[in-house]
């Protein structure tokens, strides 16, 4: 062949494979409401830039006929460009070639990518849209699965990925998702499941839809298995991209540093936020409005354990992670799912150097027999252990109520907290006023209806003295022990400040911190 003719030669494989599966399945994907693996690509890379690695790869399975098919691609588009002008790695799953399955070389080309991935030190993305393994491959499909696993658990921590699912994902599939840093899935687009509706009903008698079981709505809330929910797969594209607009490349690199000017800081509105009284609630996202810099905030998980809140932020044009007792809910206790979720965030921030900013409010961890069964021992303990190992910059700021194990749990200075700023109006004790009254006065208050049935006083009026000793003694309790200023004279607070203040001195806080010493221990983010 003449070199004219070897290039009409490529030009003819390459168009047969940027098919993908035909004409036919390309349009039945599109009647889905669905974009093809390669649309979506486009849609990630910044114009012009994703080059594709592994094109002509294809399958060697010689099983129930595979050996008369060509599979466009083996089912699944790979390769690198860049995201915002950074480079970045992704694999694309092909449903419209053999429902994106996953057979040997399927499998082979993720871990190609993967490997590249994280050799270059660059995020790895996956979107997936598969309907699982490649039966007709037996066991070298699930080698495929296996060696997938243990790439993403290898590159745990090293280097971000995120999944995206961008339709059926069930049995094996869902777990390499699961091993990676983030989970976005797309409404009534996606699922996520173990086993299928039609399997659960044969062994359980259960009867659930696939949207009911596994849907994005129940895997965001119920779950807390994924992250995010987009209504559309433009918006789970771009979550991607803001997603890693807040983190390096990798563990060894520093996140992007937005440009910013210091100017004032001092912001009025945050000493009007939180309600005088420790029962009235209030949103803590208006205090991280009036923190983090204008529109920066991007919550993770808002839908799922809810009494806490997490998400991307940036102060001073840096990247941080938040983390918020939320007292609009069960009071900002602290539970086995917030404890869960706090913890996976934590572990993911501090693995890529992100400072951790912690706004306290709690009352306690969640009390009743569901959350001790459920082993709230374990998944509190989780929360203990990130902070403790936590080597990114850690900034505590306990605005009201801060008792007993749950503020040690948020970051208290035992806990390594490289800095505990405290407002006036906060509360540092081992339990509430009331309750500690209860138990410390419980003398005085006994006495006191003592001494009044005694002087012929009724019951009524027995009770009532009772009562106006216990008032006393906990408006005595709240004066002495449930200010910031013993944990501050005992050195457990930095600084005690006036709330406008917060943001001026947690800017202080990240330019002292920014080179905080990390000893360099290899820690992955774990499912937890």
């Amino acid at each position: 062949m003449t070199t004219q003719e070897k290039l009409y030669d490529f030009q003819e494989r390459c168009e047969k494979i940027l098919a993908m599966g035909g004409e036919k399945a390309v349009d039945k994907q599109h009647s889905r409401g669905k974009f093809t693996a390669r649309e979506r690509l486009d849609m990630l890379f910044d114009e012009g830039t994703f080059k594709e690695v592994d094109r002509f790869v294809n399958h060697r399975c010689n099983n129930f006929g595979m050996e008369k098919k060509v599979v466009a691609a083996d089912g699944v588009v790979t390769g690198y460009g860049l995201v915002d002008g950074r480079k970045v790695f992704a694999y694309a799953q092909d449903f419209t070639s053999v429902g994106g399955a996953l057979g040997e070389m399927h499998a082979a080309k993720i871990c190609k990518v993967m490997d590249m991935a994280l050799e270059a030190g660059c995020p790895c993305i996956g979107l997936n849209d598969s309907g699982g393994a490649r039966i007709q491959e037996a066991v070298d499909a699930l080698s495929g699965y296996g060696q997938i696993f243990r790439r993403n658990s290898l590159a745990s921590g090293l280097i971000p990925q995120i999944s995206v699912i961008m339709g059926p994902c069930a049995g094996g599939a869902v777990y390499s998702p699961a091993l990676t840093d983030l989970i976005i899935m797309v409404d009534q687009k996606s699922q996520m499941f173990i086993t299928g509706p039609r399997v659960i009903e044969a062994t359980t008698g259960e009867k659930v839809s696939e949207e009911e079981l596994g849907g994005a709505n129940t895997q965001t809330s119920v779950s807390g298995v994924a992250h995010l929910m987009a209504a559309d797969e433009e918006e789970a594209i771009w979550f991607i991209r803001m997603i890693l607009s807040y983190l390096p490349s990798s563990a060894r690199d520093k996140a992007p540093v937005y440009e910013f000017e210091r100017g004032d800081e001092y912001r009025p509105a945050l000493n009007d936020i939180v309600p005088d009284s420790s029962r009235r609630a209030y949103d803590v996202r208006t205090v991280i409005g009036e923190i983090a810099d204008p529109d920066s905030f991007f919550e993770l998980q808002p839908n799922y354990a809810t009494n806490i809140v997490t998400g991307f932020g940036r102060i001073g044009g840096r990247s941080v992670g938040f983390i918020c007792n939320q007292p609009m809910i069960m009071g900002g206790c602290l539970d086995i799912n917030a404890s869960d979720k706090a913890s996976r965030f934590i572990q993911m921030c501090d693995a890529f150097g992100l400072p951790l900013i912690n706004l306290v409010d709690v009352p306690g961890f969640l009390p009743g027999t569901n959350q001790e069964y459920g082993g709230i021992i374990r998944h509190g303990a989780k929360l203990l252990y990130v902070y403790s190992v936590a080597e990114s910059p850690k900034i505590t700021v306990i605005m009201r109520k801060a008792y007993g194990g749950s503020y040690l749990a948020m970051c208290s200075k035992d806990l390594g907290a490289d800095m505990v700023l405290a407002w006036p109006t906060s509360e540092i004790a081992v339990m509430g006023a009331e309750g500690a009254a209860n138990i410390i006065f419980a003398k005085d208050i006994k006495a006191a209806k003592d001494n009044a049935i005694a002087a012929g006083s009724d019951e009524a009026a027995a009770k009532a003295a009772a009562e106006a000793v216990r008032q006393e003694k906990i408006a005595e309790y709240t004066a002495q022990f449930a200010t910031p200023y013993v944990a501050a004279s005992h050195g457990y607070v930095d600084c005690v400040i006036e709330p406008a203040e917060t943001r001026d001195y947690i800017l202080d806080a990240l330019e002292l911190f920014e080179n905080k010493k990390r000893e360099g221990r290899v820690r992955g983010n774990m499912p937890l």
